[in-house]
């Protein structure tokens, strides 16, 4: 199996703690601008990849998915799916998405949220998910922005006073893993470049069709250290359409 830091008892009391783990998808910063790219979900089959608590499956059969396939590692995360967006057209099944074998043109639309930066290989996913999807399909997924991701800590600098000077960019051309520190705990995670990302949805048969670096909304500027979340880009939304 690969990393599962999600299942450490410790690390999952501190995610559940997190606001998008207790409000859902309107907890989330990024929401407001992923539902504006969200597709048309009616009679569609989906397939969620690091499906978490299912907030996005459930979404997806809530807007009248036929059929709604959530893939996740962690255990903890499946129980809490099960428990809290448990839904009649909703499948959650365990297991790394780098390993899934499925039926080609099985599926009308991919998703995936805040997954992808702990694959180690993006783009041979990428041509997986592309087998998966029917021609015309939609892949749309949120990730880790490589700006927030090249350095590895994923924290500011700060001065002898504990203010914020900067955020931290370097080594942005080196590819691959990093230890990051989140809620507290190392976590590994994978930077890659945005010519990556961008270049393995083109060569596997997808047409960009809307990329956003979201900005915090204002509805949440002032909850604590929100304001300086406008420094840097933290995620990047990607939503594509493969060619026919």
């Amino acid at each position: 199996m690969k990393e599962n830091k999600y299942d450490d008892s410790v690390f999952f009391q501190k995610y559940s703690e997190m606001s998008r783990s207790k409000y859902g998808l309107q907890g989330a910063g990024e929401w407001q601008e992923f539902q504006k790219m969200m597709p048309d979900f009616s009679d569609k089959e989906v397939l969620d990849l690091g499906c978490g608590y299912g907030w996005h499956c459930a979404y997806a059969a809530e807007k009248g998915a036929k059929r709604v396939l959530g893939i996740d590692l962690s255990e903890k995360m499946l129980q809490k799916a099960e428990k809290i967006n448990s839904h009649q057209k909703i499948t959650y099944k365990r297991g790394a998405m780098e390993d899934l074998e499925l039926p080609e043109s099985s599926f009308d639309i991919v998703l995936s949220s805040l997954a992808f930066h702990y694959v180690k290989d993006f783009p041979a996913l990428v041509k997986k998910i592309s087998s998966w999807l029917r021609p015309e399909g939609i892949f749309i997924f949120s990730v880790e922005h490589p700006v927030f991701t090249a350095y590895g800590s994923q924290d500011w600098y700060y001065d002898d006073r504990g203010e914020i000077l900067h955020f931290p960019v370097d080594n942005y051309y080196y590819e691959g893993k990093r230890e990051a520190l989140f809620l507290g705990e190392k976590v590994i995670k994978y930077h890659r470049t945005l010519t990556t990302y961008v270049n393995s949805l083109l060569q596997n048969g997808f047409m960009l069709e809307g990329l956003v670096e979201p900005a915090p909304p204002e509805n949440m500027l002032e909850l604590p250290g929100m304001k300086d979340e406008m420094r840097r880009p933290m995620m990047l939304l990607v939503r594509t359409v493969k060619q026919k």
